[in-house]
């Protein structure tokens, strides 16, 4: 049986003091709420790589928010018609990142992958809003990191 390859990739969990998490709805896909995330580059940290998504993908600089747990890796596959990277799904490292007061999340950046920003208390989170093969992922994190169980 061939072995399984996963795409390194990291994802972030942007909470705000009163509880809420931030989540985006992809440019491409009307309705696709998800946590920020993205690829790790060769020879790039954990750390390095979501710095720089946050970055790339909210125009948010280290000084807006606190690194907090890390957690992982969660994968999953791609469907057939999805692989990409030549790989066969993406394995994840999620970051708890605590918003300083004054952290401004925005969809203006010079590539915009969101469309829409919204914090949502964690059990507000919609498995509607993924592909099947997100939901057992997202439904695991939502537990590891605020005991929320989504079945």
């Amino acid at each position: 049986m061939p072995t399984m390859k996963y795409r390194p990739n990291v994802a972030a969990i942007l909470q705000r003091d009163d509880g809420r998490i931030l989540v985006a709805e992809r440019k491409d896909v009307s309705g696709a709420w998800q946590f920020p995330q993205g690829g790790v580059d060769p020879g790039e940290s954990l750390e390095t790589a979501i710095r720089r998504e946050i970055y790339e993908e909210l125009g948010l600089c280290p000084e807006d928010y606190e690194i907090g747990v890390m957690r992982g890796p969660y994968r999953y596959l791609f469907t057939r018609s999805s692989k990409r990277w030549g790989c066969d799904g993406q394995e994840q490292h999620y970051f708890l990142l605590h918003a300083r007061p004054g952290c401004q999340p925005t969809t203006a950046v010079p590539h915009p992958e969101f469309r829409s920003l919204q914090w949502i208390q964690p059990a507000e989170f919609q498995m509607k809003w993924l592909p099947e093969m997100k939901k057992a992922v997202y439904r695991q994190v939502l537990l590891d990191f605020f005991a929320v169980d989504m079945t």
